[in-house]
């Protein structure tokens, strides 16, 4: 926005170029309009000045001088219609009189959606020996801004937007619209008397309720607060608060956790995030780690960047720039990055578009590094101003914002289906809750996803003390390891398997923890051995892991570790393999320092199923491997 606003700035209100001695008026009554004018620019009583040059340009049509600065002043108030008109004028009366003039006409163009004759006069722009090099830099992006639309109106994409109707938008203006991984939940804000303030509506039997303020402790009635973004689980908003007493720039971002149905108080984020610069607009990951936000700080590459921070041991790191296969010259804003980890949209004014800003979506390859940005397409896309797009879960909709679809006042919330060739990858969610086995108490328990091929741990958080419930979503295509936890308790183990499969329905689990005693078994699902073999795959890692973790929490337990199988093949084989596989895990924490006299392993065959050996799917959880409570 801000190097945008700079070009614009340079070529209005400028002197011509050309002009002879004097001006191209001889009239003196027009002349004195046109003077009056411009003391009124000078104090920026742009409304006065416009009925002064309109004056002027009446009293002498032929004056060039009033009507470039007609058009300046119009287009500087995205008049562009008005500014069109005059500085075809301007043009008609002499072609050569201002070479300025045809640049400020291409952008006015642009700006009305006429690309042809916006091309035709940027490209005479830049015959002209001499111009200024930012000037023909910015010439140069136009014509492909040209050449892209041109090209965009004859292959539109699918594009029905609906508006969300009016328990969410009103008379006042909503926009910046997120919501949680299972739609239950939509936050947005909403302006009220030049006021920002978060709002959220919930779905209840498939029908979005009356909007709600999110209440005192984040809405303030003397500062604004927006462009927020909110974790998958609902249960932490980070938001961007301009001009508040303990902020470190103008504007600064903030994050608030949400216990029970009230939130927290805000907490401004520390440098190296939060700066004297502007930041703004942030969004978080899936899993909680990575915050991509805007900010026009030294070091970018244009007016606005989009930079990322991730969060170590330390707090968040010093913020990267997603450097120039993401960032332009130009103004980069709004990022939202999807939760499949891999999928960023944002907006742009850099990048060959439409005109004004553009959505974009970019995607991660295997190496990491973002993919050249795509426009989300014509008429997702206009000559207009496009900002604020978000994405649901499962990548079927989006959630943008509008005030030229003939809503119910001001801006609007929509939402559109996603074209297919701009959707993210497919995601599901896992969401379960916790509580104690025997009192069936909700508990707050450490709650780790892991991808089992990377051995990396994809999501990890705490379920809530007040309703045990946590959410976490799951890109497809990968295999998936659960693990939930709480000292004093055994540890809960479960696997997800999305390769080949589409995610239609998420998982919804309730796990009941049981409190360590002497007789208890844990069934380790994510151990893993090839068929018929008992050296553990690489995979099991963060499940031995921790096996290990919870031995060093519980120094006085004691477990047997037994293998499994079904009733396939020679007894005896059977038995000796299970007994070879509760070995390896048995060999696998001595080697971790876990002592060897809290330790005994056994292998039990097929005489302790689980499920019918009649079935597939019962002998697959009778090849189990497991641990037993023997003394604590």
């Amino acid at each position: 926005m801000r190097s945008a606003f700079i070009i614009l700035m340079a070529i209005v209100f400028c002197i011509p170029a050309y002009s002879q001695n004097g001006y191209t008026s001889k009239s003196r009554q027009a002349i004195k309009h046109f003077t009056a004018a411009n003391r009124f620019l000078d104090t920026r009583q742009y409304d006065e000045a416009i009925a002064e040059l309109k004056e002027a340009v009446k009293t002498d049509p032929g004056f060039i001088e009033a009507h470039i600065q007609l058009g300046d002043v119009s287009r500087f108030k995205r008049n562009y219609k008005q500014a069109i008109q005059h500085y075809t004028k301007a043009v008609n009366i002499n072609p050569e009189f201002n070479r300025g003039v045809y640049l400020k006409l291409g952008e006015a163009e642009i700006n009305e959606a006429q690309y042809v004759q916006a091309r035709t006069h940027l490209e005479k722009y830049l015959t002209y020996p001499s111009f200024d090099a930012k000037n023909g830099a910015y010439a140069q992006k136009l014509i492909a801004d040209c050449k892209f639309s041109e090209n965009a109106l004859n292959k539109p994409v699918p594009f029905k937007p609906e508006n969300m109707g009016p328990a969410i938008n009103s008379a006042d203006d909503e926009y910046m619209p997120v919501a949680t991984a299972d739609e239950g939940m939509l936050i947005f804000t909403r302006n009220i008397s030049a006021n920002e303030d978060f709002y959220r509506s919930v779905k209840k039997d498939g029908q979005w309720q009356p909007a709600t303020s999110l209440g005192s402790q984040i809405n303030t009635p003397n500062y604004n607060e927006g462009a927020q973004s909110i974790s998958q689980d609902g249960r932490y908003l980070f938001f961007t608060g301009c001009n508040r007493p303990n902020g470190r720039g103008k504007c600064d971002i903030y994050i608030v956790q949400k216990k029970g149905d009230s939130w927290g108080k805000p907490l401004g984020l520390n440098p190296p995030v939060n700066t004297g610069a502007w930041e703004s607009q942030p969004s978080i990951s899936a899993d909680g780690n990575t915050l991509y936000f805007v900010s026009n700080k030294t070091g970018g590459l244009g007016g606005y960047d989009i930079w990322k921070t991730v969060l170590t041991d330390n707090g968040w790191s010093e913020p990267e720039n997603l450097g120039p296969d993401i960032n332009t010259p130009y103004d980069e804003q709004s990022p939202f990055i999807h939760p499949d980890d891999n999928t960023l949209y944002f907006c742009s004014n850099g990048w060959p578009g439409m005109g004004n800003k553009d959505l974009f979506i970019s995607r991660r390859d295997n190496d990491g590094k973002w993919q050249k940005p795509v426009n989300l397409g014509y008429p997702i896309n206009t000559s207009g101003e496009q900002n604020g797009l978000t994405v649901t879960a499962n990548g079927s909709y989006a959630f943008f914002s509008s005030n030229n679809l003939q809503g119910h006042g001001g801006f609007d919330i929509y939402r559109f289906e996603m074209p297919a060739h701009i959707r993210p990858k497919l995601v599901t969610y896992v969401k379960g809750s916790v509580k104690d086995a025997n009192t069936n108490q909700p508990l707050e328990a450490e709650v780790e996803i892991i991808d089992l091929e990377r051995n990396k741990i994809v999501y990890r958080d705490y379920s809530s003390a007040e309703r045990g419930d946590f959410l976490a979503t799951l890109t497809s295509g990968k295999n998936y390891g659960l693990n939930i936890s709480k000292n004093g308790y055994l540890f809960y183990s479960e696997n997800f398997s999305l390769i080949g499969r589409e995610p239609k329905n998420p998982f919804d689990i309730s796990v009941p923890l049981s409190p360590i005693d002497i007789g208890k078994k844990v069934i380790l699902k994510n151990i893993f051995f090839d068929t018929n073999k008992f050296n553990l795959k690489p995979e099991s890692k963060s499940e031995l892991l921790k096996l290990v973790q919870f031995m060093n929490l519980n120094p006085d337990v004691k477990i047997e570790v037994s293998g499994h199988t079904d009733n396939i093949g020679n007894e005896q084989m059977n038995r000796t393999l299970s007994e070879n596989r509760a070995k390896a895990v048995y060999n696998y924490l001595i080697v971790e320092r876990v002592n060897a006299k809290r330790l005994i392993y056994k292998g039990y065959g097929k005489n302790q199923p689980v499920a019918d050996n009649e079935t597939e799917d019962g002998r697959q959880l009778n090849r189990r491997t497991e641990f037993k409570i023997v003394a604590k």
